[in-house]
């Protein structure tokens, strides 16, 4: 049995990504849960001919939501609209992701939490820092779903190269998961040419796309159809790595660098950094190794000199997040 929770899953991202997930011959029950409409959400994919079980859980049913949970996706939280940081929307959603990190601790302590909800940057580290205080926490099994940053690169580069083809070109994307933190590793595309201009043009998209998707919806809401095609091609190579056995997966993702601590020991040590997305093999515990960084350009460590301060205020926001409110 694969029961897969998603939190959130009424919303913009958390109704594509279910359907989405319906369609996983891995997943046998699909718990959705939301404060509001989850039970309808939940009715209407129920109908659709897959073997998996679909069940709506309310506000007050989050824990037989994550009863038993093999893997817990959180898209929870409010989306970003026109004008607001990441910073608004840390103020907004740390405190759900504190509380749903909480029921994963007391229900399914053992589960893969894959988390969508922004600032991932910061919210990731107070997952971490809740299943800590729990005595719960497996670096493993804890991951920021930073795959949109990925799919958006092999698009772009693929409009600005047409010979590179975005579905099998997969482009590793390291730092973090907002602005000046996503440092896209463009350069080792196979036969890529870009020029300079090309580069800035291309990072600057990549980094700050979801801004053109918040721009064009015109206050109507975020990047949730492409965020729930790459959370559902993140959760099921996750999926097909602890369940199946499926070897080679491999997916850049924002995780505690304590995952693979031999292998990250040097870059701890020379950026402070506790976090950070890079690429990851996936096994049946999770984190089956961080991949070393790839050769990077000079273009591509000025943005990594860039990214680093950044990264560590966001991680420090959120375990901050945690750690002043036990001490109130």
């Amino acid at each position: 049995m694969v029961k897969v929770a998603v939190c959130g899953a009424a919303g913009g991202i958390g109704q594509p990504l279910s359907l989405l997930l319906k369609q996983s011959d891995l997943i046998t029950h699909l718990a959705l849960f939301d404060v509001v409409n989850a039970p309808g959400v939940a009715a209407d994919l129920s109908h659709i001919n897959t073997r998996s079980k679909v069940t709506g859980h309310g506000k007050e049913s989050m824990d037989e939501a994550l009863s038993g949970a093999h893997t817990v996706i959180i898209p929870a939280g409010v989306p970003r609209k026109p004008g607001m940081t990441r910073d608004d929307l840390f103020k907004i959603n740390a405190g759900i992701i504190r509380d749903l990190a909480e029921g994963v601790a007391k229900n399914c302590p053992g589960a893969f939490v894959l988390v969508i909800s922004n600032p991932v940057n910061s919210t990731v580290p107070i997952v971490c820092e809740v299943l800590k205080k729990h005595g719960v926490f497996n670096p493993k099994k804890v991951f920021g779903i930073s795959t949109l940053d990925v799919v958006r690169s092999s698009r772009f580069a693929s409009e600005i190269n047409p010979a590179i083809d975005p579905k099998s070109t997969r482009v590793t994307v390291i730092g973090g998961h907002s602005g000046v933190t996503i440092v896209p590793i463009l350069s080792q595309i196979p036969g890529q040419s870009f020029s300079k201009e090309q580069l800035e043009i291309l990072t600057q998209r990549i980094q700050y796309g979801g801004d053109e998707v918040v721009k064009a919806k015109d206050g109507a809401g975020s990047a949730t159809l492409s965020m729930a095609h790459a959370g559902a091609r993140f959760a099921t190579a996750v999926l097909e790595a602890a369940v199946t056995g499926k070897s080679g997966l491999v997916e850049s993702t924002y995780v505690n660098l304590a995952a693979d601590a031999d292998a990250t020991a040097a870059f701890r040590a020379r950026t402070g950094l506790d976090y950070f997305a890079q690429d990851v093999e996936f096994g049946h515990e999770g984190v089956k190794r961080i991949l070393p960084l790839p050769a990077i350009s000079v273009f591509e460590q000025a943005l990594l000199d860039e990214a680093i301060p950044e990264l560590k205020v966001n991680i420090a926001k959120g375990t901050s997040f945690i750690s002043d409110s036990a001490k109130i």
